[in-house]
């Protein structure tokens, strides 16, 4: 039997299709593993296996799965024995204290001597020490948000996103103790054909995600504004000039960051740029 490359991720949850996604994105195609544990590839050498987040750094650091996909607050929660390969960009969030909406609030010394739920124990306690105060902490799973409300806590620390669900339970934000998003971790000792594999994912990975963040575009100009056109778009190298059948324009394309975007189609058309065609772009291989 082939050696595959396995991989965790959460079998449900904020970043069950995020996760998915990339990995079809990458053009790894999965067996049916819908209501699976357990699931592989077709046409990429890949076994998947769907857990509980908190699960995944315990698994990737006994060499069950060879690789994860979970969110960097899970990583620091747990503290084994991964490393991180590639943050992913996606599953973006904050671990933050939040306390009544009607509370008064300078700073974190409002957190002396109280009482805090939260999923988080081991971050919350590191944040308290550097802080040098004193509370209680309650660990509990689930529905964090309502510990205020029946007299379990004082104030909770747990992951944001929006902020709706703490409006919803009378709470506001007060103080973010990290920011997170998704990674992927990786057994630190992995074999040479594993190795192999991962380096291939991570080339797709990092393909997908360039492109992502840029568009594809095409413009006609005028001769006479070229170089103050090509000027706009350095592209990955610089544009690319061709010329239009009509005399005296060409056609020019390049790639923008998406960041940038807004800003340099309004200089473009300053420029005297016209017929400007914005293009997706599913990957990008530098």
């Amino acid at each position: 039997m082939p050696t595959r490359l396995k991989i965790a991720v959460q079998k449900s949850g904020r970043l069950y299709d995020d996760s998915l996604k990339l990995l079809k994105d990458c053009g790894i195609d999965l067996k049916n593993g819908i209501n699976k544990l357990k699931t592989e590839s077709d046409n990429f050498p890949m076994e998947v296996f769907f857990l509980r987040d908190d699960d995944i750094p315990q698994y990737v650091e006994d060499a069950v799965a060879d690789i994860g996909i979970v969110g960097e607050n899970v990583i620091l929660e747990k503290n084994k024995k991964v490393s991180i390969s590639e943050k992913l960009g996606f599953g973006k969030c904050r671990l933050s204290v939040a306390i009544g909406r009607n509370e008064s609030y300078t700073d974190c010394r409002y957190l002396q001597g109280k009482k805090i739920a939260t999923t988080y124990p081991v971050l919350v306690d590191r944040f308290l020490k550097e802080k040098n105060i004193r509370a209680e902490i309650h660990e509990i799973s689930g529905s964090v948000e309502i510990a205020p409300g029946i007299g379990l806590a004082d104030a909770i620390v747990d992951l944001v996103s929006s902020g709706s669900t703490l409006f919803m339970n009378g709470l506001r934000e007060v103080e973010t103790i990290l920011h997170s998003e998704a990674v992927l971790i990786r057994h630190p000792s992995l074999g040479n054909v594993q190795q192999q594999i991962l380096e291939k994912l991570l080339f797709r990975i990092r393909s997908v995600r360039k492109a992502r963040h840029t568009k594809y575009i095409l413009l006609n100009a005028p001769n006479e504004k070229l170089n103050e056109i090509i000027a706009l778009l350095p592209g990955m190298k610089s544009p690319t000039v061709l010329p239009l059948a009509e005399p005296g324009w060409s056609s020019v394309h390049s790639v923008v960051n998406e960041n940038d975007f807004w800003e340099i189609i309004e200089k473009l058309k300053g420029a005297g740029a016209q017929g400007i065609l914005v293009v997706p772009i599913e990957k990008m291989i530098l």
